[in-house]
C-alpha cells in the first residue's frame, strides 16, 4: 500500500466512524462554521480548563472531507493548549493551502489531508471545522 492510499482510508474511516461525534453538555464554548457554496456545517464544542482542552464533539454533515476533518481535529486538540491548538491550526491551513512543508510525524493523521491542496474547491471543506476551532479560540484568549 503506498502512502496516498493509506491516506485515503484514514479519511474515509474518520468519515464512516468519526470519532467524538456529538455534542457537550455544558460546553465552554459551542460554535457553528457552514460552507455556504456546498452546504457543509460543523456545530464544535469544547470544554476548557485551565486554558486546556478538556473536551471537544461535533455535529454536522457534508462531504467525506469536512466530516473526515472535523473528527481527526477533535482527536488532535483533545488535551492540547489553546496555544498549541492555534499553532496546529496555523500548521494545517497553509498545509492545506499547500503553503509549507510539513512535518509527518507531528501531523500524525493530519498530513492524509496534504493531497487537499491539489484541489483548490476542497480546502474549504477541510478548513471547516478548524476554522470554527479558530473562532472559537478567539472567543477564549488565554
Amino acid at each position: 500500500m503506498d502512502i496516498d492510499e493509506l491516506y485515503q482510508e484514514i479519511i474515509l474511516d474518520h468519515y464512516k466512524h468519526p470519532r467524538n461525534r456529538g455534542t457537550l453538555e455544558n460546553a465552554d464554548v459551542k460554535i457553528t462554521g457552514k460552507n455556504p457554496f456546498c452546504g457543509d456545517e460543523i456545530i464544535l464544542s469544547l470544554k476548557l480548563k485551565d486554558n486546556i482542552v478538556t473536551d471537544v464533539a461535533f455535529e454536522g454533515s457534508g462531504c467525506a472531507i469536512s466530516q473526515a476533518s472535523a473528527s481527526v481535529m477533535t482527536e488532535q486538540i483533545k488535551g492540547k493548549t489553546l496555544s498549541e491548538a492555534r499553532e496546529l491550526f496555523q500548521e494545517f491551513s497553509k498545509m492545506v493551502k499547500g503553503e509549507i512543508n510539513y512535518d509527518p510525524e507531528k501531523m500524525d493523521e493530519l498530513a492524509a489531508f496534504k493531497g487537499v491542496c491539489e484541489y483548490p474547491t476542497r480546502v474549504k471543506c477541510a478548513l471547516l471545522s478548524w476554522n470554527a476551532l479558530k473562532n472559537a479560540l478567539e472567543q477564549k484568549k488565554e
